[in-house]
């Protein structure tokens, strides 16, 4: 194999400031207060605030992480045990953790091979009696088509929760992702467009489920009316006032960031749109990629090598190239495999209650992603002259390995 004398990309991975003197300067506010805790605190307060001004979302309950989210909108939905939720297999542990422990049954469904998000098509098929909830994935921070899974829902009495983990700013038909569901859930981790290291949001405008929200990630205590005698049983999933500070502070960002990513992220898909067999992401009419990272394809049968040593090939090339996404669909986890979720049993399978048997479940078309898959970094401090050496890099790493 021979490589050019230089590689392409001859600059490291841009990295942004992330934090500075917005952030320090809500903790500095915050360190004067007498308390710490989040109930009508002044830094949740001001977050609250500031994710309302980009999200109308009248109810909102900041939490300790996105998966703690999740877990407080599946809660919402007082699910039954055997009860089950539509989820698909490419995303993070996170979104099915919530169903699991509600004793619900996550039911794995097939994605678009061009989006990577849930395809209502094969959505309809999985419908059954027991199904209680659709959970989209807007991942990467592509808008998933959610007024298709909704008109498939709301006849049937099915909720809706948007997971916009990955998809800050991303929006479709000019409306922010999170406002179509029955509830939104958001993460502030490390490694999100927005970060006070971990932390979520939970949102929604039904007002049934919202009034009480915040119970389902409070011990189920109500802090309107001061009554400290839960009535069922709900997990401690409170934000802090530090976590609050700085969150409140990286969303006064977060327009311009994702403006630059997207504009990133679109230069990219435009100039790979004519290297054969390299398949860039594709979005929705109408919608907004707000790229977490950048996920391309590869038709393999195009190319005299498989995905990983072209992937090496472009880290030669200086692309900061990543063979695939996750390791595998969620299904073929060991946890799921062996049905290990409750000390080594799962009881609503034990009792009958499901006949969920995720040995034999298969999503061909997510299992391709994950075999040809190759992810790319996107991020506010890129350049678009370093996007341009990535474009640059991936076709001449195509051709050197494509056959035809």
């Amino acid at each position: 194999m021979t490589t050019s004398p230089s590689p392409i990309v001859d600059e490291p991975v841009p990295r942004p400031r992330r934090w500075g003197d917005a952030e320090l300067r809500r903790l500095a506010e915050m360190v004067g207060q007498d308390s710490l805790f989040y109930w009508k605190g002044p830094q949740t307060t001001a977050l609250t605030r500031e994710f309302q001004s980009h999200y109308p979302l009248r109810h909102v309950f900041p939490t300790s992480s996105g998966s703690a989210a999740l877990h407080v909108a599946v809660a919402a939905l007082r699910l039954q045990p055997g009860d089950e939720v539509i989820v698909p297999p490419i995303t993070d542990m996170g979104s099915v953790i919530g169903i699991l422990y509600q004793q619900g049954v996550p039911v794995f469904v097939d994605v678009d091979p061009r989006t990577y998000n849930l395809d209502p098509a094969a959505v309809a098929r999985a419908i059954t009696p027991r199904t209680r909830a659709i959970m989209p994935v807007h991942l990467a921070g592509n808008p998933c088509d959610v007024a298709a899974l909704v008109a498939l829902a709301r006849p049937r009495g099915i909720a809706v929760i948007e997971d916009c983990a990955q998809a800050w700013g991303a929006r479709l038909a000019e409306r922010p992702v999170g406002l179509e569901g029955d509830l939104a859930c958001y993460s502030f981790n490390d490694f999100k467009h927005v970060s006070c290291g971990d932390g979520g949001i939970v949102a929604t405008n039904d007002e049934a489920r919202g009034a009480g929200l915040s119970k389902w990630g409070d011990k189920c205590y109500d802090r309107v009316g001061g009554g400290r005698e839960p009535a069922e049983l709900a997990p401690n999933y409170r934000m802090s006032e530090p976590q609050a500070a700085v969150a409140a502070a990286q969303l006064t960002k977060l327009n311009a960031l994702v403006a630059t990513r997207h504009r990133l992220g679109t230069r990219l898909t435009h100039a790979l749109r004519s290297v054969a067999g390299v398949l860039p992401p594709e979005t929705l009419p109408g919608a907004y990629h707000s790229y977490w990272f950048y996920f391309l394809r590869l038709e393999l049968g195009r190319f005299g090598v498989g995905r990983d040593a072209f992937a090496a090939a472009l880290r030669v090339e200086g692309v900061a190239a990543g063979a695939g996404y996750i390791v595998a669909p969620v299904y073929r986890y060991p946890v799921f495999q062996n049905h290990n979720f409750f000390g080594g049993h799962w009881p609503v399978r034990d009792s009958g209650l499901t006949q969920m048997d995720y040995r034999s479940v298969e999503c061909p078309t997510a299992e391709a992603i994950l075999r040809d898959g190759i992810t790319l970094p996107i991020n506010e401090a890129m350049t678009d002259g370093y996007i341009d050496k990535v474009a640059r890099a991936i076709d001449a790493v195509a051709k050197r390995f494509r056959k035809d």
